[in-house]
This record gives structure tokens, C-alpha cells and sequence, in this order.
């Protein structure tokens, strides 16, 4: 009778230790079946090795349930070794399964739940750009709703207009994955500008953007230029045949002066003339950190030409800068060859088809007699003469620390004695490759590209 009593009073509190189950598997214990026996797991509200006075209802308990008498009177040896005999090695194994099952449900924040937080991310920007779309009336774009997710985003000629700008803006707001948009050819004008403009001012992750052919004009300038005045992480700037003019000029001007982290700027293929390169001229050499500078197909001439190569004598960053198919002519290019007398970090000039004569070509090649940095140089379609060009090569032979790697002088006919100079050149820079006109008066053989460095056009 003690032992009834006994085995009841440990029942009443199941311990969760380990090791103490590990002991009761090895003995075969005598109380009751399921239905007369209290529950063998503590709820999973308590703490390990807490105290559950609750009882756990089960299918399978009989209708009497338990209560305090059943654990105060004596129960009889015999009794409980006959009830003893009913559990079975399937109820411990149930008691496993259970014990399995609320370790799988145990919850840890290591789990991922739910879906996966980038595609959360773009479901909602596609929905704001469908909600958008709805607003301006336009019809979404299916690439632009496969690909917002994408580091970059291409819709070139995909006539997306003033609305389908303003539409496209609204989730580009808070998109952090697109770093590349190419918006060329897509008839923004000057209020699709402005939309994008405004984009930017928000988005801090785009950095390369291409707005090239819109028609932006000076009212889509004025607002990029507001925008580069609180950007601080776009890099690239594509402007190119967007109808800018003087007055653009002046908004853009007072951004390159003050913004000092976009990289690259291309304004080639607009309207620029010589105000604009009196404005720039100044803004270049105010900046401290732009790179590269193309100013190719533009109207910039006299004063103008000759402030560009003014703010390229002052400024020690710009690496590259393309003003082909302007108007340089003589004074221009005197003033470009005193700032390569300067500058130390130039390595790509282009200054094509600007009508520079000999007497131009010349004073710009003292520049190049003394310049350190400057690799490639592009003077073709100039009416510089065979004696402008040789005057040209003559001061790259003569400077010993020259860095030319490519003189490029297509259009442009030289003589015997240029050619001669050519293969001698060879001798000092190796690595030196030189493109030139045809040949006057030399019709015996072509030049050999591959054996003296020199190749010519015609």
C-alpha cells in the first residue's frame, strides 16, 4: 500500500529533466492505464522544470476524471501492478511522437517566414506603378513590371512620353535595386524632366542615368540642375540631343561648379554656343570631381572656346573631354595648348573638325612638348595642312616623357616628310600609333601599319 501511494505522489510532478527520463524508461512503472493516470508532459506555458498543478484533458480519459480523493487513497499493490501491465512499449512511443512534433512546432526567429523580403519589395513597387498608371491614365509596361527588380533598366525608344515618365517615377521613389535607367529616346520633355528630376532628389541609389533625345529644353535643365544640387550619389549624366541652349547652360553651369561628386557629364548634340562655353568655363574649373566632359556638336566658338580651355588649365581632375565639332579655331586652339602646358591630369582630348589651321596646330603642339599625362589626342578633320600635323608630331618625338599613345589625325593629307617623321617617331615611342591622311606625292607604296606604327585613311 506505501508503494501505491509512493508511484501516485511522484506522478503528480513529471520532471522534464533528461536524465530523469532517461530513468524512468528503465523502470516499468505501475500506475494505471491512460485513462486513470495524470498527464506525463508539462505544458509548454511553464518553464523547463516548472510545476503544472493543471490537468491536461485528453480523448481518451475516462468520465470520472481525476481529483484529489484518487490521489489520498491508498490504492492497492495488486491493482496498480495489474494496471501497471496495460502500458505498452506503442503508448511510449506515442509519447515520442508527441515529444517530436512540439519540438518541430518550437519556434526560433532563425526561421525565415513569410516570402522572401525582395520580392515583398518588388510586388509593392509594381503595384504602385500599376496604381500610377492609373492616375495618368497610361498603360503599364510590362517590361518595366519584369524588370523593377533588376540592377538596370533599359527603356530606350519605348515612347513612354510626359505621363508615362510621371507614372514611372512613382515607384523608382523608394527602389533600391535599379543603380542603371536608361530613359533615351522616350519624348520626355521638359515635364517628364521635371518628373525625373524630382525622382532623383529621393532615390539615392541610381547612379548612372542616360536622358539622352527627350527634349528636355531649359525648363527640364533648370530642374536637373536644382536635383544635382542635393545629389549626392548619381555619377553619370547623359544630356546629349536634348535642344539645350544658352540659358540651359547657365542652370547647368551653377551645378558643375557646386556638385562635386557626379563623374561624367555628356551635353554633345544640343545647342551650345559661346555664352555657354563662357559659363562652363568657369564652372569646370570650380569642380573637383568630375571626369569626363563631352561637349562634341555644339555651337561653342570665340570667347567661348577660349573660357573651356581656360577652366581646363585650372582644374586637376577631368580626365577626358570631347569638344569635337565645335569651333575652337585658331584662338581655341592656342588657349588648349597653354592649358596642356599645365595640366596634369588630362589623357583624352578630342578636338575634331573645329577648324583649327596650321598656325593653331602648332602653338597647341608647344602643349604637347611639355604634357606628361595626356594619351590619346584626336585632331581629325582639322585644316591644319600636312605642316600643321607635322609640327604636331614633332613636339610629341621631342618631349622624352611623353604618355601619347594615339595621335589621330584622319582627313587630313600629309607628305613624305611627315611620313618619314612617322617611322622615326617610332623609334622613341614604340607603342605610339598614328592615323593620318592620304599621302600626297608618294604614291610609290602605302605606309605599313604594322611595321612602323603609321596607318593612313585614303
Amino acid at each position: 500500500m506505501v508503494l501505491g501511494r509512493q508511484v501516485a505522489q511522484e506522478s503528480l510532478l513529471p520532471s522534464v529533466l533528461e536524465d530523469e527520463f532517461g530513468e524512468a524508461e528503465n523502470i516499468k512503472e505501475p500506475v494505471g492505464g491512460i485513462g486513470s493516470r495524470p498527464p506525463s508532459r508539462p505544458r509548454k506555458a511553464y518553464s523547463r522544470g516548472s510545476i503544472d498543478y493543471q490537468t491536461v484533458t485528453r480523448s481518451d480519459v475516462s468520465s470520472e476524471g481525476w481529483s484529489s480523493r484518487d490521489w489520498r487513497d491508498p490504492v492497492d499493490q495488486e491493482e496498480v501492478q495489474g494496471r501497471g501491465e496495460v502500458e505498452t512499449e506503442g503508448g511510449r512511443q506515442e509519447e515520442g511522437r508527441r515529444s517530436a512534433a512540439a519540438n518541430e512546432d518550437y519556434d526560433t526567429d532563425l526561421e525565415p517566414e513569410g516570402p522572401d523580403i525582395r520580392q515583398v519589395h518588388d510586388l509593392s513597387a509594381q503595384a504602385r506603378y500599376i496604381e500610377a498608371c492609373k492616375v495618368f491614365k497610361v498603360i503599364p509596361s510590362s517590361h518595366v513590371l519584369r524588370n523593377l527588380h533588376n540592377t538596370e533598366l533599359i527603356l530606350t525608344h519605348h515612347g513612354l512620353g510626359t505621363q508615362g515618365t510621371k507614372a514611372l517615377a512613382v515607384p523608382l521613389v523608394t527602389n533600391t535595386t535599379i543603380l542603371k535607367l536608361n530613359l533615351k529616346d522616350n519624348w520626355l520633355e521638359g515635364l517628364g524632366g521635371v518628373a525625373v528630376a524630382e525622382m532623383l532628389k529621393e532615390n539615392c541609389y541610381i547612379t548612372d542615368i542616360d536622358l539622352s533625345e527627350n527634349r528636355l529644353g531649359e525648363s527640364g535643365a533648370k530642374a536637373l540642375s536644382s536635383m544635382l544640387l542635393e545629389n549626392t550619389t548619381l555619377l553619370t549624366l547623359r544630356l546629349s540631343g536634348n535642344k539645350l541652349t544658352d540659358k540651359a547652360a547657365k542652370h547647368l553651369a551653377l551645378a558643375v561648379s557646386r556638385n562635386q561628386k557626379l563623374e561624367s557629364l555628356d551635353l554633345g548634340y544640343n545647342k551650345l554656343g559661346e555664352t555657354a562655353g563662357e559659363v562652363l568655363g568657369d564652372a569646370i574649373a570650380e569642380n573637383a570631381g568630375m571626369k569626363s566632359l563631352n561637349l562634341a556638336w555644339n555651337c561653342i566658338r570665340g570667347r567661348g572656346a577660349v573660357a573651356l580651355a581656360k577652366g581646363l588649365r585650372a582644374n586637376i581632375f577631368l580626365q577626358k573631354l570631347d569638344l569635337s565639332y565645335n569651333g575652337l579655331e585658331k584662338d581655341g586652339a592656342i588657349a588648349v595648348g597653354e592649358a596642356l602646358r599645365d595640366n596634369n591630369t588630362l589623357e583624352e582630348l578630342d578636338i575634331s573638325n573645329n577648324r583649327i589651321p596650321p598656325e593653331g596646330a602648332i602653338r597647341l603642339a608647344m602643349g604637347l612638348k611639355v604634357n606628361k599625362t595626356i594619351r590619346v589626342v584626336q585632331m581629325s578633320r582639322n585644316p591644319m595642312q600636312s605642316v600643321g600635323c607635322y609640327g604636331v608630331l614633332q613636339s610629341i618625338q621631342s618631349n622624352q616623357d611623353s604618355a601619347v599613345e594615339y595621335l589621330d589625325l584622319s582627313d587630313i593629307p600629309v607628305d613624305k616628310d611627315f611620313y618619314d617623321l612617322c617611322a622615326k617617331v617610332k623609334d622613341t615611342l614604340p607603342n605610339i600609333q598614328v592615323k593620318h591622311g592620304r599621302i600626297i606625292d608618294f604614291s610609290t607604296r602605302k605606309p605599313d601599319s604594322t611595321k612602323d606604327g603609321c596607318s593612313n585613311d585614303g
